[in-house]
């Protein structure tokens, strides 16, 4: 039997969650989320007796939490924004879970990336321009150093999480030539999101024009060109 289950919420449309997911989470006895990134409408259609956002706990405090109500025969939902393989940081916590013999599932979730291409109205592959999508960070806190300049030399739409504190930075490493299409989604499949385009020369200018600082996702690449000079037709229609 399984006592924890770490789900998908997706990027931020409560549709968005997956169908097993939404049943996982309005069924559970217990259920712990962020509620800075989580929204608030998934967490009302829980039926949990237990709702406990996480904001501001450390790791011990929440594994301890689950541990307690998993041992007292409780289901437990962990519900982490996107998709949690994605910068989830999910891996301590099934570690320490694992520790104390409690049982765990992933259940996948609709990453905030393709929100963002949807928005964008883009395949984030396509052929002739990008068959191969590069998903990185910028160094922060938490990362001393990354690989957005080497990473940018490959032909490949790049997408860049947790980077939008940063984007002069990140915008001036990559070395891809300065007129490249780029983008900036603010909070992605959202009621207030906003979708700005531009090259890398101005996107990083344009998003804080916007009064973007957070909560946002740069992608970079041919694909983002509406004309697409260069696409390859898909076989599926040849």
């Amino acid at each position: 039997m399984i006592g924890v289950y770490f789900v998908g919420a997706g990027p931020g449309d409560p549709d968005l969650i997956t169908v097993r997911g939404l049943r996982l989470l309005e069924h559970a006895d217990v259920l712990i989320y962020t509620g800075s990134l989580v929204n608030r409408e998934l967490v009302d259609r829980s039926q949990a007796l237990v709702k406990l956002d996480s904001h501001g706990m450390k790791l011990g405090e929440i594994v301890d939490v689950m541990v307690r109500h998993v041992r007292s025969g409780d289901s437990v939902v962990r519900l982490h924004s996107g998709d949690p393989s994605l910068y989830g940081a999910i891996i301590e916590q099934m570690q320490a879970l694992e520790t104390a013999g409690v049982t765990f599932q992933v259940i996948p979730g609709v990453s905030s990336m393709f929100a963002a291409a949807a928005a964008l109205g883009i395949q984030l592959t396509l052929g002739g321009v990008a068959d191969t999508v590069i998903v990185t960070r910028p160094a922060g806190a938490t990362l001393e150093e990354d690989e957005i300049e080497a990473l940018s030399l490959h032909r490949a739409t790049l997408v860049i999480f947790l980077g939008t504190e940063h984007l002069e930075e990140v915008c001036a490493k990559v070395r891809c030539p300065p007129d490249t299409p780029a983008a900036v989604v603010y909070h992605a499949s959202w009621p207030d999101q906003k979708v700005l385009r531009g090259t890398v020369e101005d996107i990083a200018a344009k998003a804080r024009a916007a009064g973007i600082e957070r909560t946002a996702l740069l992608v970079i690449g041919g694909v983002l060109d509406p004309e697409n000079q260069g696409h390859r037709r898909s076989a599926l229609y040849s």
